[in-house]
């Protein structure tokens, strides 16, 4: 049964869903197959868009345990990807879901343990925020397979980790560990495993705590492209001053700020 605003996670087969009022938690599920991602997943992360398009809510995304280890996405499922054709690339079939979990109005937080690989690593780049555990392998092997990383690795991961590191990685198959991520600002945070998810949902909280209106904006203004500035900006805090967000906001602070003195 579930509450308004919320999504029916019944029919749900490779993600299983956990939302709250302010967040959706969702963990992919394909433990056989290493939380390969499938058509099946694909089709899912878009009805959790669907659902996070019209209802704005933080999305946190993690893997799932194999063996008692934690895995995030080991990539595509190779079966599938073997079998597509130049008409299958032509329809980005990663590379749109990437996207659109990219641009989802409120910030996405990934939570990264094990391995994170291919087009798991691309969802990775895809977050706003990523954190991980001391086991976290995050890395491109496409080449190695007679492809390229064509759901955002060729290009968002030289935004993240600089032209070197990504070269290292998309031409020679360099995996990451997670120190190496973190020293290179990749990850922002790196938890044991028992304390990986709570650290999502404590960084969602201090998210939670801003104004929606405000961090939704911000969101939309730091991607846009260099062109925009400082038009953009200008025109998103005229929205903004008008906002009784702001109003209530500045006026508690004022009043704490009297209380104190």
């Amino acid at each position: 049964m579930t509450g308004p605003g919320e999504i029916d996670a019944a029919g749900f087969t490779a993600l299983r869903l956990d939302e709250r009022a302010d967040r959706l938690h969702v963990a992919l599920d394909r433990p056989a197959v290493r939380n390969a991602i499938d058509s099946t997943m694909v089709a899912e992360l878009h009805a959790v868009c669907d659902h996070l398009e019209r209802t704005p809510k933080i999305l946190i995304l993690s893997g799932t345990t194999v063996n008692g280890k934690g895995v995030f996405a080991s990539g595509a499922d190779i079966a599938q990807l073997r079998e597509r054709r130049r008409d299958d690339a032509l329809a980005g079939i990663n590379s749109r879901i990437f996207d659109r979990v990219h641009t989802l109005p409120l910030p996405v937080i990934a939570a990264v343990d094990g391995y994170a690989l291919g087009g798991g690593a691309e969802l990775a780049y895809a977050a706003d925020f990523r954190i991980a555990t001391p086991q976290l392998k995050i890395g491109q092997p496409e080449t190695n397979l007679g492809i390229i990383a064509a759901a955002g690795g060729l290009w968002r991961l030289k935004e993240l980790v600089g032209e070197a590191i990504a070269l290292d990685m998309l031409l020679a198959g360099r995996i990451l560990g997670a120190h190496e991520a973190l020293a290179l600002n990749l990850v922002t945070e790196v938890h044991e495993p028992a304390e990986l998810l709570g650290a999502a949902h404590a960084l969602a909280d201090r998210i939670g705590a801003q104004d929606p209106l405000a961090v939704r904006i911000s969101k939309r203004v730091f991607a846009a492209p260099p062109s925009a500035h400082p038009h953009i900006d200008e025109l998103a805090q005229a929205v903004l001053f008008e906002s009784e967000a702001k109003l209530d906001r500045m006026q508690a602070f004022l009043d704490r700020k009297k209380k104190s003195t």
